[in-house]
């Protein structure tokens, strides 16, 4: 009997680092399922992701030791991942599209992930939460309770044992130390490509300026507002015909496809930090 765990690295680049790897894990009786990498010229850094089958039994944990001299050598960033489901929490505030494609993958077992929790600001969503039997926690924002809102927050997140915050349209900014202490385990949905149409009625002023692609962003949260690592970007063509109403339907799906893909393939280990930017294993 076998179950699959998941190496991926990045480290600059040299030859013998695939070499090195594949030879690892033949040593340990592994069989390698599924493998990607990425020679980024212009940085000089390659990234790996290698998917391989072991004996039940083997840990993680006791893998990615094993790996250290490998890792040591070459001066690798690693980890190795277990096929353990990653548990997500979703935050929302009254807007549910996303919320529901992402009731409906994992429902239908192409998310990636578990979800575990619904927390928002707003009471607007607790019966799509509740009917999809998730808990859901309401945690008002108030003009001087954001502090005690975002420690609550990461009481939900250590309570639950999760790992990947959702904000799925959660209207709210996280302080840069919420950011921080998330760091690579949240991922944001954005309305249009960054940096273009930001604060209030987006698609009006997208209207407003004749566009003719509605776009949404899915993207690490950073301190930096909306600029964090973009994982996923989705686009829609429209026309002259599409009013600020139409516009949003239009990207509400764009916003509900780039989220799921992100959140996936986040879950699958498939993306990998490359500065202020990702590499994706598709």
């Amino acid at each position: 009997m076998s179950h699959a765990l998941t190496l991926t690295l990045s480290c600059p680049e040299r030859p013998g680092i695939v070499r090195a790897v594949s030879s690892f894990l033949f040593a340990h009786g592994c069989d390698i399922v599924e493998h990607q990498q990425f020679d980024d010229a212009v940085r000089g850094q390659l990234f790996l992701r290698t998917a391989f089958a072991c004996l039940d039994g083997t840990d993680a944990g006791r893998m990615a030791e094993a790996f250290r001299p490998v890792a040591e050598e070459f001066g690798m960033d690693y980890r190795v991942a277990g096929d353990r489901p990653q548990r997500l929490l979703v935050m929302v505030s009254k807007l549910g599209h996303c919320l529901n494609d992402l009731v409906f993958r994992w429902r239908a077992g192409s998310l990636g992930g578990e979800l575990v929790a619904v927390v928002s600001n707003h009471e607007d969503l607790r019966p799509m939460a509740e009917a999809a039997g998730l808990p859901f926690v309401h945690v008002p924002v108030t003009p001087g309770g954001k502090q005690a809102a975002e420690a609550r927050l990461l009481e939900l997140v250590e309570e639950h044992r999760v790992d990947l915050v959702v904000l799925a349209r959660y209207m709210q900014v996280l302080s840069d130390e919420t950011c921080a202490a998330l760091r690579g385990r949240a991922i944001n949905i954005h309305h249009s490509f960054l940096p273009g149409f930001k604060g209030a009625k987006p698609y009006h002023q997208a209207f407003d300026r004749g566009v003719k692609l509605v776009g949404a962003t899915a993207h690490y949260v950073t301190p930096d507002l909306d600029e964090g690592p973009i994982i996923e970007q989705e686009v829609i063509r429209i026309d002259h015909t599409h009013d600020p109403r139409a516009l949003a339907t239009v990207g509400r799906d764009a916003e509900a496809l780039a989220l799921s893909r992100a959140v996936r393939w986040h879950c699958e280990q498939r993306v990998l930090l490359n500065g202020s930017s990702t590499v994706v294993f598709r």
